[in-house]
């Protein structure tokens, strides 16, 4: 059981930051569009597809890097709307798609994304405490 927590722990430390950019403009224009900086939408994009899950079929990480049902269904939408934004920005190129018009409802999902797998995460730790203030007691 612990190594499942751990498992899934270390995809979350991934995959949440990764939604977590992709609801926030602000983070996008400053960090994706800074050539400094390594992180842009294809960092973002990989970690979602190949590295921590596979935002094509999140079921398969049901359990794994997703810890609800409703986490997998919104992870396919927002496989969705990544579609969509991209069939709109045929260059691929970051401050591209950051204009289209489809970005609004990548943003729009991931927001609702990363609400919901911050709430799990943190009724993961609420039970992991009360858990362990149980076996004190």
């Amino acid at each position: 059981m612990d190594d499942d927590r751990v498992i899934m722990a270390r995809a979350r430390m991934h995959l949440v930051p990764a939604v977590l950019a992709l609801a926030s403009p602000p983070w996008q224009r400053d960090v994706w569009l800074d050539p400094e900086v390594f992180e842009d939408l294809e960092y973002v994009i990989h970690t979602l597809f190949d590295d921590f899950c596979d935002a094509e079929h999140p079921e398969r990480y049901l359990g794994i890097g997703l810890r609800s049902e409703e986490e997998v269904v919104l992870l396919r939408e927002l496989d969705r709307a990544l579609t969509v934004a991209e069939d709109q920005a045929p260059g691929g190129f970051d401050a591209e798609m950051l204009r289209v018009e489809g970005w609004s409802e990548v943003v729009s999902v991931a927001g609702r994304l990363a609400q919901v797998m911050v709430a799990n995460d943190l009724g993961e730790l609420l039970a992991l405490q009360e858990a362990r203030g149980g076996a004190e007691a």
